[in-house]
């Protein structure tokens, strides 16, 4: 111990390893890196719990099943069953549930953390002081010969938006509401704003949801984008191309003047404004001038996506402060190839990724797989449809909307990638992100078991489809295949 310059004693820690960052890279590259042998510590300066559990992927899920319940209730009447109508949500209620169970998946990760051995988990705001070493507060220095970034991402707000003052929530703020407002409008159009817009919607409050530049869900197929576009125009107001002529708040309302897609002039005003607008990566504080890395021009590491590390340095980054990949299956692959890897410096080892998956929960749900379609020699792909408005079981649940587009090689057949929106895409996506992961051609998958009737022979068309074109772009005779039952 040594005065630290401000009446306080400072304490230097050495470790082989330190991570910044307690959420799930984070706690990824800790358990990583001290399975590989390192003295590693962990060092948070906000609260415990991953965004995932906290505020993202769980309490989502938990509103949005509370609002297909209803929605789901409300539908049965073509059944023959009545009364759903009727149904009301208790507002209050449904917030105090999602809380609830949020607050249980925190508590989860949060006792996980207490049994990190003593002395490795550091409270405090990180920052670079040198490449190898970092304050911790104001009187903690960490001298790491590796470091693992891991400082995860936060809502990002238009300047604009603010002009609704204490009106405007983000995504963060939205799960601590006590009641739910009766208008809202929601800006982006991304997977979490269209999540938390239609479960708001099923839950009876007016939604208007005002995208930028078009871009839904991350979908570069335009088909397949406008057919998510439709479905959900259909159950509120949502324009992915907004045109919007004035924001302001008058007597403490939020009003907006937009130009409608048909032309008109609107005003509308609202109890709350919803910023979806994305995340952007927590590095501010690092001060990371002083980590002898090389920044993008968005003040990000440039980094090896195989390794994780930053340039020939031992500094090392993981989950969504890197800007890549924002799901929390790549944020822990991440976290335990930089902690590993980090531990095992300078034996650095590329590694293989997984292929890239996205899904978005909204329904019809939306995904993306493999290489993305704008990224994709269209001379060399042939692109395999199939519709889900007349696909059996879909119409059996009635949830028969959406569009599957999938890719693969003109030549060799070889699945490359897929874009679609419909029912059980979450299931539908993973069988497909597991097919290219795995290198199967169109042939390949196509010889695979299809039970009838099931939502995944809306996958086999698709396929059926995409194989056909191949056989006649090669000139060539596909082979005998047992047909669809109908369906």
């Amino acid at each position: 111990m040594r005065p630290n310059g401000n009446g306080g004693l400072m304490q230097t820690i050495e470790v082989d390893v330190a991570v910044i960052g307690a959420g799930t890279a984070g706690m990824a590259a800790f358990r990583a890196a001290r399975d590989a042998g390192a003295k590693a510590v962990l060092i948070e300066g906000g609260e415990l719990g991953t965004t995932c559990a906290r505020v993202g992927c769980m309490p989502s899920k938990l509103l949005l099943a509370a609002a297909n319940g209803l929605h789901d209730a409300r539908a049965l009447e073509p059944r023959g069953i009545g009364g759903g109508d009727a149904l009301q949500a208790d507002s209050a209620r449904v917030m105090d549930y999602v809380r609830r169970e949020r607050d249980h998946f925190v508590s989860g990760v949060i006792e996980e953390t207490r049994d990190f051995p003593e002395g490795s988990l550091l409270r405090g705001q990180a920052r670079f002081e040198s490449p190898g070493c970092l304050m911790v507060g104001a009187n903690t220095r960490v001298d790491g010969k590796r470091v693992v970034i891991a400082t995860g991402a936060s809502p990002s707000i238009p300047d604009e938006l603010r002009v609704f003052g204490d009106k405007l929530i983000t995504s963060d703020d939205l799960f601590e509401l006590r009641s739910l407002p009766k208008r809202i409008a929601v800006f982006g159009a991304g997977p979490l704003a269209l999540e938390l817009g239609q479960a708001l919607s099923r839950l009876s409050v007016d939604v208007f949801m005002f995208g930028k530049g078009g871009s839904v869900a991350a979908l570069s197929d335009t088909p397949v984008r406008d057919a998510l576009t439709a479905a959900l125009q259909s159950e509120f107001y949502f324009d992915p191309d907004a045109k919007i002529d004035e924001m302001s708040l008058e007597d403490g309302q939020p009003t907006l003047r937009f130009t409608s897609p048909d032309g008109a002039k609107r005003t509308e005003r609202f109890d709350l404004v919803l910023a979806a607008t994305g995340r952007a990566p927590n590095l501010k504080p690092l001060a990371l001038d002083k980590a002898g890395i090389e920044l993008n021009d968005k003040g990000v590491p440039l980094f090896d996506e195989t390794t994780m590390q930053c340039g020939e340095s031992a500094i090392f980054i993981a989950g969504d402060c890197d800007g890549t990949r924002p799901w929390l299956h790549d944020a822990a692959d991440e976290g335990k190839l930089a902690g590993d890897n980090a531990a095992r410096f300078p034996d650095v080892q590329a590694v293989k990724r997984k292929v890239p998956f996205s899904i978005v929960f909204c329904e019809p749900q939306a995904v993306v797989v493999g290489a993305s379609y704008d990224s994709l020699d269209t001379q060399m792909t042939v692109t395999g449809e199939a519709s889900f408005e007349t696909q059996g079981r879909s119409r059996v649940m009635r949830q028969n909307r959406g569009l599957l587009h999938v890719y693969a090689d003109a030549k060799t057949g070889t699945l490359r990638g897929a874009q679609g929106c419909g029912p059980a895409m979450e299931h539908l996506g993973h069988l497909l992100a597991w097919a290219i992961q795995l290198e199967l051609t169109l042939d390949d998958a196509l010889k695979l078991p299809f039970y009838h009737p099931v939502v995944e022979e809306g996958l086999r068309t698709a396929l059926k489809d995409a194989d056909k074109k191949c056989y006649e772009e090669r000139a060539e005779t596909p082979p005998g295949l047992p047909s669809a039952a109908g369906c």
